[in-house]
Parts: C-alpha cells; sequence; structure tokens
C-alpha cells in the first residue's frame, strides 16, 4: 500500500508503513486541514527521533507527551487535548491490543465488530470510524468481511467524500469540493 495523504513523502511514507500513525492521523483529523493531521504522525517520531510505538507512547509521563504535541510548530490547533486523546487511543492499543494498532482491523471477524472496535476508541464518532474503515478498505486492502456495508456511504467507489478517496492531488481537490459544498447545504439549511 503506498498512501498519498499529505503531499509529503516522509509523511505519506510512514502512514504507508506504520499502522499506528495512519490512526493517529485519523486522530488528528479535526478541525484542521487534512494534511496537516496526517502529517502529525511524522512529525511526532522526527521529535522522538524514531518510529512510533503504541506501548512507548502510552507509558510516556502526559506532560512530556503534551510538550511533543505543543513544540513548535504545534501538531494540532488543539494540542494538548489532542496529545491527551491520542495517548489515550495508544493505551487503548496497549490494552486491548498487545501494542500492535493494525490488530484492531486485522483480527476483526466482520464489519460489524470492526465499526465498534473504532467506535470504542478515544475520538472516534460513527463518522469518523466509517471512514477510517473506508480508508482502510479502499486504500489498505483491508479484508474484513463486510467493511462495505459499515463504511457506507464513505465506502462507495468514486464518491470523493473523504481521506479514504484522496489518491492524488486533483482527488484532494475533489474532496474539498464535496466538503465546502456539504457546509454550504448545512448552512443553507440552519
Amino acid at each position: 500500500m503506498e498512501l498519498h495523504l499529505t503531499g509529503d513523502e516522509a509523511a505519506d511514507s510512514l502512514l504507508s508503513t506504520n499502522p499506528l500513525a495512519l490512526l493517529l492521523g485519523m486522530v488528528l483529523d479535526q478541525q484542521i486541514p487534512l494534511e496537516w493531521a496526517f502529517t502529525g504522525p511524522s512529525t511526532l517520531a522526527a521529535r522522538l527521533g524514531h518510529d512510533l510505538d503504541a506501548t512507548e507512547l502510552a507509558a510516556m509521563d502526559p506532560t512530556a507527551f503534551a510538550a511533543l504535541f505543543t513544540a513548535k510548530p504545534a501538531l494540532h490547533r488543539y494540542p494538548g487535548s489532542m496529545a491527551t486523546r491520542c495517548q489515550s487511543v495508544c493505551q487503548v492499543i496497549v490494552d486491548e491490543y498487545d501494542g500492535d494498532a493494525a490488530a484492531i482491523w486485522e483480527t476483526a471477524p466482520d464489519g460489524a465488530a470492526l465499526l465498534k472496535r473504532m467506535k470504542a476508541l478515544p475520538g472516534f464518532g460513527d463518522m469518523k470510524a466509517k471512514i477510517f474503515i473506508a480508508l482502510l478498505g479502499k486504500q489498505c486492502e483491508l479484508s474484513v468481511p463486510g467493511w462495505q456495508d459499515v463504511a457506507a456511504p464513505y465506502s462507495e467507489p468514486g464518491s470523493h467524500r473523504s481521506v479514504a478517496d484522496i489518491v492524488d492531488p486533483a482527488s484532494l481537490e475533489a474532496v474539498r469540493a464535496f466538503k465546502a459544498a456539504m457546509k454550504q447545504a448545512a448552512k443553507a439549511a440552519t
């Protein structure tokens, strides 16, 4: 799998090879541009000086972990709260999946179980869980039966609804246009 979400070769390479990095990128994908969110794990790894490991991150002193997020440039618009959320996600991975982020989806027996697992992670509501499952299914060769059903409508081919559909600059712009249209529609409805 070779992801192209950020426009930064090193960040995309990390997302493509480290399941924890991809998951943390999705955690950070909230109220900031998605390129910033998905570059965050690469920046975090650079600040640590090595690859990301859920067991290490979960065990870090929360103040020291938050300092990695708040150092300039900050990893998020709300670096303190997102550091707490990312560390909480790592703790769930340690407690329930033996420190292996990919085990969340690789050991799920079916789509319904996977959706339940994703929604149990801190910061993952229904929409974020579905989008991440669609990303795994569309771009990461997810083999869990029924993932398309639980990730709908984000699993629809060619929909350009979310990060799951970004494979190049043109698809990024299509996703941005879709999101802008949805925001306009929501504004008009209120």
